[in-house]
């Protein structure tokens, strides 16, 4: 069973078709119900997350509406009369997924992790294929119609992984000499968080990957200026450190093509360059 939580709200299960939830009130339920479904939700936090500007007057009876429809969403064909995955249980709701269970969220996490330690590793194929199923799984908004503590809280944990999935994918592909996907997956990450300096740093390496240092360099300077200009600040020791490094590089125009070295620095490179790719992965046990 996957269950989609991202995009279309859904349950997949193998060899049928997928089931949709359409009522937006249920989905937000639902979503909460399952990120929690190991200690439940109360009644009064599904609430909240439901009406976050104020409970309505019939607010209990809107609440066992919306958990009727969920609890209708979950509840198998398969299953005995009366029996459900969703129960109340002392001001809770439980929500009891099959051990097979996977969720675009958890798996994404997961493979976020598990590409962080195969890129320290050196593994860049296996980071780059975890990676990117990372970027696929997280492709959509998260409940875009609705706000609230709850949902904004988990779109911004999403877009965190999201991020981290989509450099991670950048840097990868540049240590496997493949500069396009890791230039566009440098690029998206960009885009979605302008301020963010280390998914410049993989466009800059992603340039440098592919021979143009020209480019790489040119990425440092409207980081510069675009930091400079609506931060008052400049870039951090890390990304000055990348750049300086690119600074000290041959020209690639008048050198053979050199071999990608791990986390997108050049063989040749200074290990200052390497260094610089510290931030995206995780400290050493």
């Amino acid at each position: 069973m996957l269950i989609r939580l991202v995009g279309l709200v859904s349950i997949e299960h193998e060899a049928e078709p997928p089931r949709h939830l359409s009522s937006a009130q249920a989905q937000i339920a639902f979503a909460r119900l399952v990120l929690e479904r190991s200690a439940g939700t109360s009644r009064d936090q599904l609430a909240d997350t439901l009406w976050p500007q104020g409970l309505p007057d019939t607010w209990a009876s809107a609440l066992r509406s919306v958990v009727s429809r969920v609890r209708s969403f979950v509840t198998s064909a398969h299953q005995r009369p009366g029996e459900t995955p969703l129960v109340a249980q002392s001001g809770r709701y439980l929500l009891h997924l099959p051990g097979d269970a996977l969720t675009d969220v958890e798996t994404a996490e997961a493979s976020v992790s598990e590409a962080r330690q195969a890129c320290r590793e050196g593994a860049h194929s296996v980071a780059l294929q975890l990676a990117s199923g990372a970027v696929a799984n997280l492709r959509g908004a998260f409940l875009p119609a609705h706000e609230g503590e709850w949902v904004n809280t988990t779109r911004e944990r999403i877009e965190a992984v999201r991020l981290s999935a989509l450099e991670l994918s950048s840097a990868s592909a540049a240590a496997l000499g493949n500069s396009h996907h890791a230039l566009r997956y440098a690029d998206e990450a960009v885009r979605r968080a302008p301020f963010r300096e280390s998914a410049h740093r993989c466009r800059m390496t992603a340039h440098a990957a592919a021979g143009n240092r020209a480019d790489a360099l040119r990425v440092y300077q409207q980081l510069r200026e675009l930091l400079s200009d609506e931060l008052g600040i400049e870039p951090a020791p890390s990304t000055q450190t990348l750049y300086l490094g690119l600074l000290r590089e041959p020209d690639p125009a008048r050198e053979a093509p050199r071999a990608v070295a791990p986390y997108g620095g050049l063989t040749s490179a200074d290990p200052l360059l390497m260094r610089a790719y510290e931030p995206l992965l995780p400290p050493a046990a």
